[in-house]
Parts: structure tokens; C-alpha cells; sequence
């Protein structure tokens, strides 16, 4: 499968090169405190992870799912990231695809989807992987998803950029997908079957000189540099709160509910 072997390409790169380690970090830190503010007040019994890209390259966010959840699945094409997870000894792991996914109707309580669907070539694959989401969760189970946000202009040139290019400089560390706005997204979600109970957008900071920044301080790393440059970063998400939002905002934050 393309999917498997591309991936499984980056997933080696990763693993000898350790790039961007502490924009992943903060990519980390960020997810985190969205799923602070949406995930429900009563712990999940069953959670799906889309992919574990975040716990290969970094600590990722299934740590903190688990303190929330009884059983929680990371799911991947890629074997060579699923087996390089570490420190995550809870996390069920399946290789799949998310446009197939290989569980029951009705058998998750919470889909957590952090930049997964983003990565298809066309929109038909974030539409099938839609429908497969809203078919594996319960009535009542909720989806906190976040793709890249076309209404962002930056977003919106790089992705009509040659990839090419743009991979040899190092501005992308992988070849990105289709994706697109927020109108659009909240179509497709409820074209799937689920209601759209929050939409708002999330990594405001300026992308490029944040990862830049980011690389230039990693030999330097520890918990003091982390926390102040944390810090600066975290204060561009104030931006969240602007009319302006879905113009800054390179990721969309989507929070929605399978109804019946």
C-alpha cells in the first residue's frame, strides 16, 4: 500500500534524525490543553487514537488519554511508527487505515483525531475516513478532531506549492494532503452523521520562524528554556478569540457528537 510505505519512509527518517523534537513538544502541549478544555467530564471507557505519529516523534497525547480512559487504541498505517511508540505501555496498538476501520459499529466513546485526515490525497479520503469515525462510535460519543485550516492563507499557498521543494528545504517534514475550511469541514461532518458542537481553530504562533526557533533552541533544551519558550508560543493563541481566528489559525479544532 502508497500509504504504508511512505509513511513507513518517514517513520525511519524520524527515528535517525529526530527533527523538530521540540516543536513536537509544544504541537503536544498545545493538543493537550484542547483536550483539557473538551473532553467529557466522565471518563471514556474506549478511546480511538487516528494515528500515533505524536507518541513516535515525541511523548504524544496518548499518556494523558489514558489518564482519562480505560482502553485507549492508537491506530496507524505505518508498522515501523507503531512499533517505535514508546513509553505509552497501555496503548493498544492496531495497524490500519482510518478509511477502513477494522472495529465494530457503535464501539468507541471518543475518537481523537489530531492531524490525521489532513494527509489523504484528496478530500474523498477525509469523507470516507468521516463516515468510518461516525459508524465506530456510540450514540453519544464524541469526535475532537483538528486538520489544517485552508481559510489560512499561509496554509492555503503551502499546499499549492510543489511538494518537492518545499520537502528538500526542510519547510514540511512530509508530504501534506487535502484539506479545507471551516465551512466546508462543518458540511462534511454533518454530511457523515454527527453534529458540529464546537469549531474553532488552534497554533496561532507564525508557523515558520516558531519551527525555525524551535530547531535552533533543541541542543539547548531542558525544563527552564522549554517553559519560557512555551510560554512565548502560548500567547499567540489568544488570537483564538479574534473575529480574525479562521485566518490565523493554522490548525481547525472541530469537537463533535454522534446524536443516535
Amino acid at each position: 500500500m502508497k500509504e504504508t510505505r511512505q509513511w513507513n519512509e518517514v517513520a525511519r527518517y524520524w527515528r535517525d534524525a529526530r527533527p523538530q523534537r521540540l516543536w513536537r513538544a509544544y504541537s503536544d502541549l498545545v493538543h493537550t490543553r484542547l483536550l483539557e478544555r473538551w473532553l467529557p467530564a466522565q471518563p471514556a471507557s474506549r478511546v480511538l487514537k487516528t494515528d500515533v505519529f505524536d507518541e513516535f516523534a515525541a511523548t504524544g497525547l496518548a499518556p494523558f488519554l489514558a489518564s482519562r480512559a480505560r482502553t485507549v487504541v492508537g491506530l496507524d498505517v505505518s508498522e515501523e511508527m507503531l512499533r517505535g511508540v514508546t513509553g505509552t505501555s497501555s496503548l493498544r496498538r492496531v495497524a490500519a487505515d482510518a478509511r477502513g476501520l477494522p472495529f465494530r459499529d457503535a464501539s468507541f466513546d471518543l475518537v481523537v483525531s489530531n492531524s490525521t485526515l489532513d494527509h489523504f490525497d484528496s478530500l474523498a479520503g477525509l469523507e470516507q475516513a468521516l463516515t468510518e469515525i461516525a459508524r465506530v462510535l456510540r450514540p453519544g460519543g464524541e469526535l475532537l478532531l483538528t486538520l489544517d485550516n485552508l481559510a489560512n492563507p499561509v496554509v492555503a499557498l503551502r499546499n499549492v506549492l510543489p511538494a518537492r521543494p518545499l520537502l528538500a528545504t526542510g519547510v514540511i517534514p512530509y508530504r501534506m494532503g487535502a484539506s479545507c475550511g471551516p465551512g466546508r469541514l462543518r458540511r462534511l461532518v454533518d454530511a457523515a452523521g454527527l453534529t458540529t458542537v464546537e469549531l474553532g481553530t488552534l497554533l496561532h504562533c507564525p508557523r515558520l520562524p516558531a519551527v525555525a526557533a524551535a530547531r535552533l533552541l533543541a541542543p539547548h533544551d531542558g525544563p527552564r528554556l522549554r517553559r519560557w519558550f512555551f510560554r512565548g508560543l502560548e500567547a499567540w493563541e489568544a488570537l483564538g478569540h479574534w473575529p480574525t481566528r479562521f485566518l490565523t489559525g493554522y490548525f481547525l479544532a472541530l469537537r463533535a457528537r454522534r446524536e443516535r
